[in-house]
C-alpha cells in the first residue's frame, strides 16, 4: 500500500491541487512541505492533532516537514471560521508560545539532521515594507476573487476588517519565502484553509512560474458533525498542566461509540488490518477499542509510562472500591472559601466541570452531578474546611470525576 492509498483509507485527505502530482510527490519521498501553526495560545491542542498525524506519516515516508510558527501572522490573526475579531496579542506573548511549541511538535517530528525544519515567518513577515509588498505581492490579487474565498465567509457577516483582509496575503507570501529559501513545494493544513493554500500556489506560479501544490486534511469532527477536542472546561491541550495524562486518557476513552474506530484510523499508526478486525464490535469490546485509542494517543503526547498510570487509573476509578489516587486534581487554599466554606457550583467551575455557575445549577437541576458518590439535588450545598481536608470527589454525568481538596 503506497502512502497515498493509506492516508486515503485513513480518512485523512480532502482535496489536492492536482491528485496525481501529489501522489506521487509523497509516494516518493524527498518531497519538502510545510504547515503552519499560529502560537495564539501557549499550548497546541486536539485541533492540532490531524496536520501533526499528516506531518508524521509524510516524514516517514521521506518527505521533509517544515513547521512554521506564525510569528507574524499572528499579529493579524486568521479570519478562518471565525465570527469575531481575534484578541490581540503583544509579539512578547506571542514569542512565549511560539517557544513552547517545538517541545510539543517533537512528540510528531524528528527535527535531527535536518529531518525537518522548524522556522518563524516573523523573521520575514515582519521586515516587510509597505509600499513595497503591496507592488511586489499585493498587484497579483484580485479582492473580488478574495471576497468569495470561504475563509472570509464568516467575518464577512459580522464584519471584517483590513487587518483580517491581509491574512491571507501573508500566508501566500510565506508559502513563497518557504520555496525560495528551503525548496519547498508542497503546503498542508486543514480543509478550511483551501482558500489560502491555492492564493500562495498562484502567487508562486505568477511571481516564479514555479508549479507548488496545496493538499488539505479532513477536519477533525465527531459522528455528529461537530468539532473535535472542546469540553466543558475549554479545549484539550496537548501540555499536561493545561489538560493532565488522565483528563487527556478519559477524553478519548470516553468518545462516542461511533467514534471509536474512525478516531482510531485518523489519529493513530495501528496498522489497518489490524483496525479492520475492530470494525462492527459492540459492547465491552467496543470499550476495549476505546481504550486502545485512548492509550495510544496519550503515549504519543505524554509518553508510555503516562499512558499506562492513566489507563491503570482509569480502570481503578471505574472498578468497584476502586483507588482514585491519580484522578485529575485541583488544589484550593483558603483565599478560594468565603467564610470558610466553597459552593458546590463555585467549586465545579473551580474545577473546570463546568464554563459557568449558570452550567453548573443546570448539571445539578438535570441531576448530573455527585459529590462523594450522593447525587446533588441541592445547588445551594457548601462544603467546610474539615471536609475539603480530606478531600471531596465531584462526579459529573456517568464518567467525569474530579477531586478538590484544600492545602
Amino acid at each position: 500500500m503506497t502512502l497515498w492509498d493509506e492516508l486515503t483509507a485513513r480518512g485523512l485527505l480532502a482535496q489536492s491541487t492536482g491528485e496525481d502530482t501529489v501522489r506521487e510527490m509523497i509516494n516518493g519521498g524527498g518531497t519538502t512541505f510545510y504547515i503552519g501553526f499560529d502560537p495564539t495560545a501557549d499550548s497546541l491542542h486536539v485541533g492540532h492533532f490531524l496536520p501533526l498525524i499528516l506531518m508524521r506519516h509524510l516524514q516517514r515516508a521521506g518527505n521533509r516537514p517544515i513547521a512554521l510558527i506564525g510569528g507574524g501572522t499572528t499579529m493579524l490573526g486568521d479570519p478562518t471560521g471565525r465570527t469575531e475579531l481575534r484578541q490581540m496579542m503583544t509579539p512578547e506573548g506571542i514569542a512565549q508560545n511560539a517557544a513552547k511549541f517545538k517541545t510539543q511538535l517533537s512528540r510528531f517530528i524528528d527535527f535531527s539532521d535536518d529531518k525537518a525544519l522548524m522556522v518563524n515567518n516573523a523573521d520575514w513577515l515582519m521586515k516587510l515594507e509597505y509600499i513595497p509588498f503591496l507592488r511586489e505581492v499585493g498587484l497579483h490579487f484580485s479582492v473580488n476573487r478574495m471576497l468569495t474565498a470561504d475563509c472570509f465567509k464568516t467575518r464577512m457577516e459580522r464584519g471584517l476588517n483590513f487587518l483580517e483582509f491581509n491574512y491571507m496575503l501573508m500566508q501566500a507570501y510565506d508559502f513563497l519565502c518557504l520555496h525560495e529559501r528551503f525548496g519547498c513545494a508542497l503546503e498542508c493544513g486543514g480543509d478550511d484553509q483551501w482558500s489560502n493554500i491555492l492564493a500562495g500556489t498562484e502567487l508562486i506560479r505568477r511571481k516564479l512560474g514555479h508549479d507548488v501544490h496545496g493538499l488539505t486534511i479532513a477536519l477533525l469532527l465527531t459522528s455528529e458533525g461537530k468539532k473535535m477536542g472542546k469540553t466543558a472546561g475549554g479545549a484539550v491541550w496537548l501540555d499536561p498542566q493545561k489538560t493532565s495524562p488522565f483528563d487527556f486518557y478519559q477524553y478519548f476513552r470516553n468518545v462516542a461509540d461511533a467514534d471509536a474506530v474512525p478516531f482510531l484510523k485518523r489519529l493513530t499508526f495501528v496498522p489497518l488490518d489490524e483496525i479492520k478486525t475492530m470494525e462492527g464490535l459492540e459492547g465491552a469490546a467496543l470499550n476495549r477499542v476505546k481504550e486502545r485509542l485512548a492509550f495510544e494517543l496519550t503515549a504519543l503526547i505524554h509518553g508510555e509510562e503516562e499512558a499506562l498510570r492513566a489507563r491503570d487509573a482509569a480502570r481503578a476509578l471505574f472498578a468497584s472500591g476502586g483507588a482514585r489516587g491519580d484522578m485529575p486534581t485541583t488544589t484550593l487554599t483558603d483565599a478560594d472559601l468565603t467564610d470558610g466554606v466553597v459552593g458546590l457550583l463555585d467549586l465545579m467551575v473551580r474545577c473546570g466541570l463546568a464554563p459557568s455557575k449558570g452550567e453548573a445549577r443546570r448539571l445539578v437541576a438535570q441531576g448530573g452531578v455527585e459529590a462523594d458518590e450522593k447525587k446533588m439535588a441541592d445547588f445551594t450545598v457548601t462544603f467546610d474546611q474539615k471536609a475539603l481536608k480530606q478531600g471531596i470527589v465531584l462526579k459529573k454525568g456517568k464518567k467525569v470525576y474530579h477531586k478538590a481538596i484544600l492545602v
